[in-house]
């Protein structure tokens, strides 16, 4: 198992759940949830005589990349070149982090419009976009996840905070394939929530949200994953700051530990689903996805 499923009761107890788990994919050796499916995404392509990697990311995606093409890179003679593009408004610890990847290989440019100048480098045929949002080579590597979050005990919900949904998609087809009755429920920011609205009431009021990796308004995952979460009777929530924040609050105080405010999302959708009664007689699961 890569990374643990803790068990939280007096957590749990604090949220009226039977059974509370944190899957802590921020103990992941790349740094978060992306860990599985961009080393997954590598190596497929390079199978193929690919040697030049772009990808556009708020963050964990590019940390991930830039953690296994430098790993991949130490062991072969032919090196693999990775291109790390990134928005004005990512966040200053992980462009840190991100930084300390910079060499010959692993290039760092910040630019106004990302996935469009994405776009316009990978015209070249031979630099390949690592873009979950648009390759389904990405579902792959979450299969892995799905197997660990099986382990445990009578499993009845998931909650995922989700940009593209391709974590959600992965977990959610897995499941119902394996005949599985697991709740899939996707949780968004007011910031940015295409696919929560299918499940949300019009009339959310928007505001820029403190969880910075929910930036994906393209949903182009929407349509499979609306009807893959209605078919495990699952839902979408939509957080504001003051929820996130009261979830990390929460967390902290019954777990003592301090989760980000995108790993923060899974914790403020379970709040919501109880506080509307939801309620489940077996296990609930929180993605710990990373910073």
């Amino acid at each position: 198992m890569i990374t643990p499923n803790e068990p939280y009761p007096k957590l749990a107890k604090e949220l009226t759940v039977k059974n509370l788990y944190f899957k802590r994919e921020d103990l992941h050796p790349y740094g978060s949830h992306k860990g599985r499916s961009i080393p997954v995404m590598i190596d497929k392509y390079i199978e193929r005589g690919i040697k030049h990697f772009a990808i556009s990311s708020s963050g964990n995606a590019a940390l991930a990349a830039a953690c296994y093409i430098k790993e991949i890179n130490e062991k072969r003679e032919e090196r693999i070149k990775l291109e790390i593009l990134v928005g004005q408004h990512i966040s200053s610890s992980k462009l840190k982090r991100l930084e300390n990847f910079r060499n010959m290989e692993i290039s760092v440019t910040m630019h106004d419009r990302p996935i469009q100048t994405l776009f316009v480098k990978t015209q070249d045929k031979d630099v390949k976009a690592l873009r979950q949002s648009t390759d389904d080579l990405s579902l792959i590597g979450y299969e892995e996840l799905a197997k660990e979050l099986l382990t445990i005990e009578d499993l009845q919900a998931v909650f995922i905070g989700t940009s593209s949904g391709t974590t959600a998609e992965a977990l959610a087809k897995y499941f119902i394939e394996k005949n599985k009755s697991i709740q899939v429920h996707i949780v968004q920011t007011f910031s940015c929530h295409p696919m929560a609205d299918a499940f949300v009431d019009d009339g959310v009021i928007e505001e820029k949200s403190i969880a910075d990796a929910i930036v994906d308004h393209s949903a182009i995952r929407k349509d499979k994953l609306v009807k893959l979460i209605e078919k495990s009777k699952g839902s979408g929530w939509i957080a504001s700051n003051e929820q996130i924040k009261s979830a990390q609050e929460i967390t902290k105080k019954n777990t003592g530990i301090d989760i980000s405010t995108n790993s923060a999302l899974s914790v403020a959708g379970l709040m919501q689903a109880t506080y509307t009664g939801q309620t489940w007689d077996g296990s609930v699961v929180c993605l710990i996805c990373g910073e």
